[in-house]
């Protein structure tokens, strides 16, 4: 018996599956090894999944060719920022993960950290800037470290640490290639932490926290994706209560952006034990370094009864358009 007939799930309602992976953003490396990942956990279930590249096809073909629902499994623009969750609302295809406006507003950072704040959520301040003498006023303003960044943009792709004025230069030259909209942020010395939520509304649950230990605390696109350095602790041993709190947080952040399927909050804690949030993935990695699955192991759930899972929570914002 295989796991999906254990849970109940017929993988036969489920119909014919797309694997959305690659694309077109600067993430499309990372969302092919997630891709990869997710579809050889759903094939091993019995699901009739096949990978899809909307990069290389259209995505009208996944009508043509009657798919039923959408694993996401891009990261970055174009798969995780709300245009894909648009097409495929437009296409009356199910598909996992959070609806078009949540996913646009977490892909931007300002707007998350705008909504957060509104709701009385701890962030780290920031500034927009649009150019070097506004990043070095911002650096007057923040403070050493700083953090430099694109505003829509994920995996630390673009990402600086702002040691001295005449790093701001470099910084924000480095953040607008990435992406028109680069932000200052200030940076939160402390314990790096991060927290993944399931489901959707009151009947979301949060994973238990991993702590990061990254080499010299620079937890940057290869500590993440490539070395075997970064330490990833779970059980996260911080002091008691502090897991609780820090998943009520990240809780209260996913559901006042009105995220669901799942999502993964980061943040840091500072030296008096207050935790910031710092942004949060509404498609984060599968990858074989990736976190989501490595929390949801802790919590006693395998990957491939994880992907299993997000598979059969895949809605849409209104599933009731167009339908018979």
């Amino acid at each position: 018996m295989n796991s999906s007939q254990s849970s109940g799930v017929q993988v036969r309602s489920l119909g014919k599956v797309a694997v959305l992976m690659g694309g077109r953003s600067a993430e499309r490396e990372i969302s092919l090894l997630s891709g990869a990942g997710v579809l050889a956990a759903l094939q091993g279930q019995g699901v009739d999944a096949h990978a899809f590249d909307p990069a290389e096809r259209d995505l009208s073909e996944l009508k043509r060719e009657r798919f039923a629902r959408c694993f996401i499994a891009l990261h970055g623009r174009f798969g995780e920022d709300g245009t894909v969750q648009g097409a495929l609302e437009l296409l009356g295809i199910p598909y996992t993960g959070s609806g078009v406006m949540a996913s646009a507003l977490a892909m931007d950072k300002l707007m998350t950290k705008r909504i957060w704040l509104a709701e009385g959520l701890a962030t780290p301040a920031w500034r927009q800037v649009h150019s070097t003498a506004q990043t070095e006023a911002a650096f007057a303003a923040l403070g050493t470290p700083m953090i430099v960044k694109p505003v829509r943009e994920g995996s630390t792709i673009g990402l600086s640490k702002v040691l001295a004025r005449e790093q701001c230069a470099a910084a924000y030259a480095l953040a607008a290639q990435q992406d028109p909209q680069v932000m200052c942020e200030q940076f939160i010395a402390g314990d790096e932490v991060t927290c993944a939520v399931l489901g959707a509304g009151e009947q979301a649950r949060t994973l238990p926290v991993i702590r990061i230990v990254a080499p010299d605390g620079n937890y940057d696109y290869q500590n993440k994706y490539f070395s075997d350095d970064t330490q990833y602790l779970v059980p996260c041993g911080l002091p008691a209560g502090e897991e609780e709190r820090i998943q009520a947080l990240v809780l209260r952040s996913y559901q006042v952006l009105g995220c669901r399927g799942w999502a993964r909050a980061d943040v840091m804690i500072d030296a008096e034990r207050k935790p910031w949030l710092l942004e949060i993935n509404t498609s984060p990695g599968m990858t074989g370094h990736s976190l989501v699955p490595m929390s949801a192991r802790a919590a006693g759930l395998s990957y491939p009864e994880l992907c299993l899972r997000l598979l059969v929570s895949a809605t849409q914002d209104y599933p009731a358009v167009g339908k018979d």
